[in-house]
């Protein structure tokens, strides 16, 4: 099967992060048909890579051609991609060479409609800081303790690391724009999550997987190592949360958060406290940390569902329309239509 590899930028201070994307995915084992580098609403940016790979077979550069933000972005790489499997890549990680290779083995199985891989962090400080619980990795973008090992089923894939059936758009349409990444604005998530739980409802006999051996590498600025990020981001996880559930009901919006919340959050915080007790570095600072995570995680929720109540759904679903012939750089997203609460 031909794979397309859709990674989105947005900021020229990412320069050096996203050639080193683009040369992970050149040196692949399983040679992608294509690298599409979707730029978020910056002229410059979009400019000095069109430059860049102007020479370059196989890379293409595109402007996002829907509102700012990540969904948007995506949504541009599926329309102009050509691949029967459509990748993505966060532009800060670099995947390992056999990346594409187990993706595209997970779709031998026709009712595979999704097949995610593993985050691991590379943290700016060169270690994980001591106080910062892997059962939150997905603060940073990274697989979290808690995930299943080897080659499973999952209701959803994480975004920074996913793959995608190209008729898993035709049946459910793209991501929801309004929800997760829309610059430097405020850390949202979700939308992976919302369009998988929507795939599942279009297409019941689909098929969802992580492969743990479809590794990248992520970084992790010096920023986000920080506990004010920490809470910023589990906060603005239960906002997103919030219009998740709105959208497709707390049942299933919540069906694996509460397994997460229940069996993995528990045990991590007991071992941070054995930790403490046996004087190992961070014990108490991790299991604080899970605790501090599920506050405001329950708070950003409970503000979110609230205005979700008041105001409705406030993001929406877009069709994928294919890029036209002679429109480089362009794609189609028409006939958005609002998500139903």
């Amino acid at each position: 099967m031909t794979a397309s590899v859709v990674i989105c930028v947005y900021t020229e201070d990412r320069w050096t992060d996203i050639l080193a994307a683009v040369d992970s995915v050149r040196a692949q084992s399983y040679p992608a048909l294509e690298t599409l580098l979707v730029v978020d609403h910056n002229p410059a940016l979009l400019d000095r890579l069109g430059k860049e790979y102007k020479e370059m077979a196989g890379v293409r550069v595109l402007a996002n051609a829907g509102p700012r933000g990540l969904s948007a972005g995506r949504n541009t790489g599926i329309a102009a991609s050509a691949g029967e499997i459509i990748a993505f890549l966060d532009d800060d990680a670099v995947a390992e060479r056999d990346w594409l290779r187990h993706f595209a083995d997970g779709y031998t199985d026709p009712r595979v409609m999704a097949v995610g891989g593993r985050t691991e962090p590379i943290w700016a400080s060169g270690r994980r800081p001591v106080w910062f619980p892997a059962e939150f990795d997905w603060v940073v973008g990274c697989t979290y303790e808690g995930l299943p090992r080897g080659k499973v089923r999952v209701r959803n894939v994480l975004g920074g690391n996913a793959s995608f059936r190209r008729t898993a758009f035709d049946a459910a349409g793209g991501f929801a724009t309004g929800i997760g990444r829309d610059g430097d604005k405020r850390p949202l998530g979700c939308e992976e999550t919302e369009l998988c739980i929507r795939l599942g409802r279009a297409r019941p006999d689909a098929v969802l997987l992580i492969d743990d051996r479809a590794v990248i590498h992520h970084r992790v600025p010096a920023g986000r190592e920080r506990f004010a990020y920490f809470r910023a981001r589990t906060y603005a996880e239960g906002l997103s949360k919030a219009l998740v559930a709105r959208s497709v009901g707390a049942g299933k919006g919540l069906e694996s958060e509460r397994a997460y919340a229940t069996r993995v959050l528990p045990t991590g915080v007991a071992r941070g406290l054995r930790d403490f007790v046996l004087a190992r570095p961070g014990g108490a600072g991790r299991a604080g940390a899970i605790v501090t995570g599920v506050a405001t995680a329950a708070g950003g929720y409970v503000l979110g569902s609230f205005r979700a109540r008041k105001a409705g759904a406030a993001f929406s679903v877009v069709r994928i329309d294919p890029e036209p012939e002679g429109t480089a750089g362009t794609a189609g997203t028409a006939d958005e239509a609002e998500a139903a609460a």
